[in-house]
């Protein structure tokens, strides 16, 4: 249990008067700084390579397979370790990966494949700390707060997100002079050096947290404790409904990968209009997540999932409708809203209704349905795109992501009725669902 502030937290940043999640946040801010900045140089790098748009699209791949197939062993871990020590372990990884990129970039090299190679060791590092990660923020708070430090953390995960792929753009067209004796730093080597510089800093905050949680899962390996993640969620419909919520809703209602054709063919704006339409979103997720900061969710959680749901398929319909660009903005910052408080409810509600033995295994199931949902999701958009247009395929996504919010309020009535966010609530409305009939 996180030790009392010195002082009374103030209304609305109840989650930064402890020191561990201040430290942890300032750290995971400027880790995804880093990482996003990084993305878009091994993107330049790969593209100056070989020309080709489908090796852009194996890089999300190289980055997003270790997360499948190694799913079970990452929970299990988790919750086998220190969470913390994992996490330092796995951003060492991450240290190596940039250096080995950087030496790539340095020697000129004009092969992709160990470009890929180490995007394969990057991803299967964020494939272990990400459940970690997920299961290490409920030490950090006392449970009272938590739900204030999963805003925040989606908060801070938004503006890192946005600002992180424009700093990587700015600092790639950064020419640094003679840096050693004989050498010049330019393009991505800058970029890396600074995801470098991010990685130490965030090894550095999270090397000196106070938190030291430990062994949570004292059985011996074996087939039944490694998939007792999927186990637990299978038998808890409450977190099935939310998880496999965000599955299909991602899955028909995501309309990122289509911008550009709205920007270029529809809206007529450009590379500028672009950037606003994919700025949007994350903006308007950003005014939501202060906003219930300040104003937190304490009741009627499943009633708000759902409704949230809906306000999102139909901001989505009204961008696929739009033919002017301030209410295509409009439409997709309602939609970035809505989106965020699903993503608060969904993410409370996984680690407070998830006994501290699980939450590693929990959270690696998570991993894959987020991961499944982002990847599928765009090749979904695409298709549907090529068959019926940009427009149509948007506005059918909306009007699905509608259907799925309805479907799912009456296949899964427990979390339709999901009222308070807290684990004695959650978890007795869970084992309520394990056992019906009160055995």
């Amino acid at each position: 249990m996180p030790s009392p502030p010195p002082q009374p937290p103030r209304r609305g940043i109840e989650a930064f008067a402890y020191r561990d999640f201040r430290r942890y946040q300032l750290a995971r801010g400027v880790a995804i700084l880093g990482a996003e900045a990084q993305s878009v140089a091994v993107a330049w790098q790969v593209y100056s390579i070989t020309h080709r748009a489908l090796d852009l699209g194996y890089t999300g791949l190289a980055l997003f397979l270790p997360g499948l197939f190694f799913l079970l062993p990452a929970g299990h871990v988790a919750d086998r370790f220190d969470r913390r020590q994992i996490i330092l372990v796995c951003y060492c990884l991450q240290i190596l990966c940039t250096t080995a990129l950087l030496l790539l970039a340095r020697s000129d090299v004009h092969q992709i494949y160990p470009i890929y190679a180490v995007l394969l060791l990057i991803g299967t590092g964020r494939a272990f700390s990400g459940p970690a990660s997920s299961a290490l923020i409920p030490h950090l708070v006392p449970e009272a707060h938590f739900v204030n430090a999963v805003t925040w953390g989606s908060a801070i995960f938004q503006f890192a997100n946005v600002t992180g792929p424009a700093l990587g753009g700015l600092l790639f067209t950064l020419p640094l002079l003679r840096w050693m004796p004989g050498t010049r730093m330019e393009g991505g080597g800058i970029v890396y050096v600074f995801t470098l510089v991010t990685l130490g800093w965030f090894l550095v905050l999270v090397a000196s947290l106070n938190v030291r949680p430990g062994r949570m899962e004292y059985r011996d390996i074996s087939l039944k404790v490694i998939l007792a993640g999927f186990q637990y969620v299978r038998r808890a419909p409450m977190l099935l409904g939310s998880l496999s919520l965000d599955l299909f809703v991602v899955l028909l209602g995501g309309a990122v990968a289509l911008m550009p054709i709205f920007a270029h063919d529809i809206l007529h704006q450009g590379p500028r209009g672009l950037g606003m339409l994919r700025a949007a979103p994350a903006i308007g997720a950003l005014a939501m997540s202060i906003a219930l900061a300040r104003f937190p969710q304490r009741r009627h959680a499943g009633r708000r999932l759902f409704v949230s749901v809906a306000v999102f398929g139909v901001a989505t319909v009204i961008f696929g409708l739009s033919r002017t660009l301030w209410l295509s903005l409009a439409a997709l910052a309602v939609a970035g809203a809505a989106d965020m408080i699903s993503v608060i409810i969904r993410g409370s509600l996984l680690q407070l209704a998830t006994p501290p033995e699980m939450r590693g295994r929990v959270s690696a199931v998570n991993s894959l349905f987020i991961g499944a949902s982002n990847e599928l999701g765009e090749f979904e958009s695409g298709l549907t795109a090529q068959w019926l247009g940009a427009k149509a395929a948007t506005i059918a996504g909306g009007l699905g992501a509608l259907a799925v919010a309805g479907l799912w309020a009456a296949v899964f009535p427990g979390l339709r009725h999901a009222d308070e966010l807290s684990s004695t609530a959650l978890r007795t409305e869970v084992d309520g669902e394990f056992n019906p009939a009160g055995k």
